[in-house]
């Protein structure tokens, strides 16, 4: 049996976001795959690429299609906000046994917009011409959005190690029903294997009540936790083993059905 776990990162971030995840998933016998989405291999000070600001989630998709395809065998695929759309698009091509989406940015039909993301991702949104370039958040920006819980210390060494962003695919993420190309769109129809979704009752970029509408698209196969004490970065913050458990605690009996 091959039970490996595809982890997806999410904007500005990179594999290293899932060293705590993968140290335990690794000791319960998982083999653990960490993608790096295109052009974010990159040193944080460098300028980024050129061609980043212009590549959207369906080339991102087309990368990460790739190596799925690699592995041999369908694997879970495990995504982190951005990442977590990213693992929904590719489950609606078949490419996995089952779906964990920890805050998961939702795809196109579910308004994602509510007080606190505007004011998380304004100043980008507001920028004329985002939508071809490479953006970033200031470090108040990154506290105020996804850093909050953690230590002023681990907030910053968080934030040294974000990358820029596609603004291509903040554009297809947040104005979808301007996008020609339907970037974000998810048929769930096609989405058959299990979803697991989990929400921190006190995310600021993507708030419960977006990730419950998530659930709720995929309400024939999907199973929705809310963590209490927790925000949008839970594979960092403290108390992130709970939801690991959690997680571990739900794939366990699915080893034996897949």
């Amino acid at each position: 049996m091959d039970d490996t776990i595809f982890m997806i990162h999410g904007a500005w971030c990179g594999p290293w976001i899932w060293d705590n995840y993968r140290r335990v998933f690794e000791s319960e016998g998982y083999r653990c795959v960490t993608a790096t989405l295109p052009y974010h291999d990159m040193d944080p000070r460098d300028v980024p690429d050129p061609r980043l600001g212009t590549t959207g989630l369906l080339d991102y998709a087309e990368a990460l299609e790739e190596e799925v395809r690699q592995l041999g065998a369908k694997p879970i695929l495990m995504g982190h906000s951005m990442g977590g759309l990213l693992a929904q698009i590719l489950g609606a091509r078949g490419l996995a046994k089952a779906l964990v989406l920890l805050n998961p940015t939702s795809p196109s039909g579910i308004v994602g917009i509510t007080p606190s993301v505007l004011r998380s991702f304004w100043p980008i949104l507001t920028t004329w011409g985002f939508w071809r370039k490479s953006v970033r958040l200031t470090f108040g920006e990154a506290v105020y959005a996804f850093l909050f819980l953690l230590a002023e210390k681990e907030q910053k060494n968080i934030y040294d190690k974000n990358v820029y962003e596609s603004g291509r695919t903040m554009f297809e993420i947040a104005f979808w029903l301007f996008d020609s190309m339907a970037a974000s769109r998810v048929d769930e129809s096609k989405v058959t294997c299990p979803v697991l979704v989990v929400a921190g009752a006190q995310d600021r970029a993507v708030p419960p009540s977006v990730v419950c509408r998530v659930a709720r698209k995929y309400k024939a196969v999907s199973t929705y936790k809310v963590f209490e004490n927790h925000a949008h970065m839970v594979v960092t913050e403290p108390r992130w083993q709970e939801v690991a458990e959690y997680v571990g605690g739900w794939l366990r009996p699915l080893r034996t059905a897949f």
